[in-house]
């Protein structure tokens, strides 16, 4: 592969999927575009990219997916999920009692464990949430993670990784040697294909959203305008989630942390900041 090889793939993957491949990454590069070019038929990546230049739209489209396919897996690093559970939940139970509604994104679902994780959460509170309006939102820019993520079939070792048991005997059930995720389960999510580069307008408004191991794949201004891009599609007084490695500080004035809530923002709203005390102290400040 020539240096002009992999600033084509660089400048490539950025413009479509915001990714920056840094100049120490050809092993990633060669890891994740080898078994793409067997595939096809060719020797290697330069042969790949050969292709790509002569306009080949499908493969260059399995070059995006090949390099932004992400690991993903149930209530990955558990604290978020309790948060959205014991705390966020509840005070959007009280604050939305009069419409009865709550939309929640999953920006970059992956294989779709986030979403169905919050789903079951949700699912488990049925009492509470009797005669409301629950939508969740799964976006991914693979087509190939999201027919996976539809059919809610895992293996046993990613049902192993962070399910709890309860929640695999409540919610599954076996299929041969997978297990897949209840009919009910599955119905409360919808997968979607986007991108995070595309305007998210037409998605509309979510109390909750979760943008969740992604963001560490952009550069600043990517990642600065993104913060703002989402600050508009959350409601003022909603929440973003973060994943353990991402922050807002010294990116964005658009969200701010939450007291106390690891991976939990606000946004960063004259509505939202006069009614945090509020919100916290029917929450008791967790």
């Amino acid at each position: 592969m020539t240096p002009s090889d992999y600033e084509y793939l660089q400048k490539l993957l950025k413009d479509k999927s915001g990714l920056i491949l840094s100049a120490d990454k050809r092993y990633l590069l060669e890891s994740r575009l080898l078994p793409l070019a067997r595939k096809v038929g060719v020797a290697g990546i330069a042969e790949l990219v050969q292709r790509m230049r002569s306009g080949s739209e499908a493969l260059i489209n399995d070059v995006v997916e090949a390099m932004t396919t992400n690991e993903t897996f149930f209530f990955r690093d558990k604290t978020p999920f309790d948060h959205f559970k014991d705390s966020v939940i509840p005070e959007l139970i009280k604050a939305r009692a009069q419409r009865k509604s709550l939309r929640i994104w999953c920006a970059a679902s992956s294989t779709g464990q986030e979403p169905y994780s919050l789903a079951m959460i949700l699912k488990d509170k049925a009492a509470e949430l009797a005669g409301w309006r629950i939508e969740i939102i799964a976006t991914d820019l693979s087509p190939e993670v999201l027919e996976k993520s539809r059919s809610g079939l895992y293996t046993q070792f990613e049902v192993q990784r962070g399910l709890p048991i309860q929640f695999l005997v409540k919610h599954f059930k076996q299929v041969g040697t997978m297990w897949q995720l209840n009919a009910d389960v599955r119905s409360m999510v919808q997968f979607r294909s986007f991108n995070l580069l595309q305007d998210f307008a037409p998605l509309g408004k979510f109390d909750v959203i979760f943008c969740r191991n992604v963001l560490i794949y952009f550069d600043q201004a990517t990642k600065s305008d993104i913060f703002k891009r989402l600050m508009r599609a959350n409601e003022p007084d909603g929440y973003l989630f973060l994943g353990a490695a991402e922050t807002v500080v010294g990116l964005t004035d658009s969200y701010r942390v939450c007291p106390n809530r690891r991976g939990v923002y606000l946004p960063n709203s004259g509505t939202a900041a006069s009614g945090d005390a509020n919100r916290f102290a029917m929450s008791g400040g967790r």
